[in-house]
């Protein structure tokens, strides 16, 4: 079949036949006719098919087959991959260089239900955060890392990324899992389990969760989409991440920390290792309702969220318990510093509005180098409700 792709094909069952060595390169037959040895009942064989390269078709994923993503597989613009409902797509544990990206114009609609989900996880036999890379979405809607219409370019695949576009369309995502992603590059990239970078609002993101990550669970580069019903459970970086300009929604989110993890959210305005070079310039702004982190207890340490660099936001109905720290607010002095943070908070850029927290020492840390009350910055402390992650996280995640 010819498709500029490369795929490579690997038989569950092979024909009752036998074959000589000789130094001729061996040949691979796919029976796919009528099943051989159950009986002659008219099925056809399932295949298992390794899955890699660059796609510049669509793909369609058959529900009979078995399919292993054994290195990076990229669909290129105008192509959509295409994955039905209930289907478990391996991962070849060989780190950070097998990975799903979908680039710049491409879709994937990958649309699952709570009986039915879609997971993407790891072949070992005893499976291990990091063991592959994740899945990657590229759109064109606006980061604050370059200016306009220019692009930037991706930490895992170099695909660019970015552009004007707010409700630029990458696809489905509903009813997925991503489990023991986020294998490292090298010493300062590394893959997440879903990697949102410059996508547009028209992209539809809901009921997601990364489970058992090596680095962050979701990661927004910039970008407008929006997400619900969003799970991370046991990352060991940050659960929830975003940068360069993120303005998306994030509603019912629920944070479970593991034995090793970081942050339940780190916030920044813009990503420091680029710089905010966007022009007008702009700062992260997600809004985040109904959110729920829970940590390892206040002895362990850690802050619950890092807001920093500049990073706005609106956060409303939060339940934070198990943590040293809740709010940890950094950046420098001044509506003109290059980390606005604290003064978000003095004109209502930066603000949480009922939030509950259980086993916290302290509430908020502010080291922003403004001045203001903690009731400037927090309403409504005790009405904060846990998002119903027992209701809607139920049966298709990983608890």
């Amino acid at each position: 079949m010819k498709n500029n792709l490369i795929l490579g094909f690997a038989i569950i069952t092979m024909l009752a036949t036998s074959c000589t060595s000789d130094d001729t390169a061996d040949i691979i037959i796919n029976d796919n006719s009528i099943t051989n040895n159950n009986g002659g009942n008219g099925l056809t064989d399932p295949e298992t098919i390794f899955l890699s390269g660059t796609y510049t078709a669509d793909l369609n994923l058959d529900a009979n087959n078995s399919y292993v993503v054994n290195g990076p597989l990229i669909m290129t613009s105008g192509t959509t991959l295409t994955i039905p409902a209930g289907m478990t797509i391996e991962a070849l544990a060989a780190g950070a260089n097998v990975y799903i990206a979908i680039s710049q114009g491409a879709r994937i609609v990958a649309n699952g239900t709570a009986n039915n989900p879609i997971i993407f996880t790891s072949d070992a036999s005893s499976p291990a955060a990091g063991d592959w890379g994740g899945l990657i979405l590229l759109g064109k809607a606006p980061i604050n890392s370059v200016s306009g219409a220019a692009t930037a370019t991706s930490e895992i695949a170099s695909l660019p990324y970015g552009g004007t576009s707010v409700s630029d369309d990458s696809g489905i995502l509903r009813y997925v899992r991503v489990d023991y992603s986020g294998g490292a590059a090298d010493g300062q990239s590394e893959n997440n389990g879903f990697s949102f970078y410059g996508v547009g609002n028209g992209t539809l993101i809901e009921y997601i969760q990364a489970f058992e990550g090596k680095d962050d669970g979701v990661e927004f580069f910039g970008g407008t989409v929006n997400a619900s019903f969003v799970s991370v459970v046991n990352a060991q970086d940050d659960s929830i991440d975003w940068t360069e300009g993120f303005s998306g929604t994030i509603t019912n989110a629920y944070v479970k920390h593991g034995s090793e993890h970081d942050k339940g959210i780190e916030a920044d305005g813009y990503n420091t290792d680029i710089g905010n070079n966007s022009n007008p310039i702009f700062f992260s702004k997600p809004t985040v309702n109904n959110l729920a982190i829970y940590g390892n207890g206040s002895g362990t340490g850690n802050e619950a969220i890092r807001l920093r660099a500049g990073s706005q936001g609106v956060f409303t109905n939060v339940y934070i318990e198990g943590f040293e720290e809740g709010f940890d607010l950094d950046g420098d002095a001044g509506s003109g510093s290059s980390n606005p943070t604290g003064t978000g908070v003095l004109n209502g850029d930066l603000s949480v509005t009922d939030v509950t927290f259980t086993d916290v020492i302290l509430i908020l840390k502010n080291d922003t180098g403004e001045t203001f009350a903690e009731t400037d910055f927090i309403s409504g402390v005790g009405n904060g409700v846990a998002t119903d992650y027992a209701t809607w996280g139920a049966g298709w995640t990983n608890q």
